[in-house]
């Protein structure tokens, strides 16, 4: 068996069109939706709607980690549009989501990540396409389980939940032979993103299960530049599958 592993699309369907080439199925783990590119300031919704500059104008008081003047900049601009800015924002994100689904490959597991509104993802989903979170499945012989989302940080990015919350889908995961979640376990090598030069949100209840039923692998996406990209805790593998928006490869699970 050949799974093919994606995270962190972010818009890029050309390549996800070819992500599942020469695998048996394709596992997803979120954040399918582009908001703003910290590469690219003129890609992502806010820029379509107020501009690059506006853009790299956000991303430099994000990164400066001036929190407060960077959500009441983003609040006048979306009042300056008129109406309630979560339409604005829906319409955005339907329409990337209409071109990513469109464009996933069949079969294909996915998980949300922390940027991803997986209320709308029932409507954009195609034959072959099975979305898991807090649950697992088999796949060639394989148990895997699936955990999607974040936890809370000052980003306030739309799906971000509670640690409780979190922790109880981990632990209805169960025993699994590979767990694939969004965000990564709370280590810190591979928390650290280093070129953005500050940690990300990492999740202590996927490292404690990882200790107590000892998977395989332990596969996420989430931290784009991290400071290690593969770490072992005990028996298991804790791979990074990589930016797919900016490598546009997936990572390779064979067995």
């Amino acid at each position: 068996m050949r799974v093919h592993v994606v995270s962190d699309v972010h818009g890029r369907s050309d390549a996800l069109a070819r992500a599942g080439d020469g695998a048996d199925a394709l596992i997803c783990l979120g954040d399918l939706i582009l908001f703003v590119d910290y590469d690219d300031h003129s890609q992502g919704m806010f820029a379509e709607l107020f501009g690059a500059e506006a853009a790299g104008e956000l991303i430099a008081l994000r990164t400066a980690k001036r929190f407060d003047e960077a959500r009441a900049m983003s609040a006048a601009l979306w009042a300056s549009l008129g109406g309630d800015p979560r339409d604005h924002i829906e319409r955005s994100v339907r329409r990337q989501y209409g071109e990513i689904f469109a464009a996933m490959p069949a079969p294909a597991y996915l998980t949300p990540g922390n940027v991803d509104l997986p209320r709308l993802w029932p409507e954009y989903l195609r034959p072959g396409h099975r979305v898991l979170d807090g649950e697992s499945v088999e796949i060639g012989g394989l148990r895997f389980g699936f955990v999607g989302g974040g936890l809370r940080t000052p980003y306030r990015t739309p799906n971000e939940i509670d640690e409780e919350e979190f922790a109880r889908k981990v632990e209805a995961v169960g025993e699994v032979d590979v767990l694939c979640c969004h965000i990564p376990p709370a280590v810190p090598e591979l928390l650290y993103d280093v070129v953005a030069r500050r940690f990300e949100r990492g999740s202590e209840a996927v490292l404690e299960a990882i200790r107590r039923t000892r998977p395989r692998y332990a596969l996420f996406g989430h931290v784009h530049q991290p400071l290690a990209s593969r770490v072992r805790v005990g028996r298991t593998e804790c791979v990074n599958v990589g930016h797919f928006r900016g490598r546009g490869v997936p990572y390779a699970l064979e067995w």
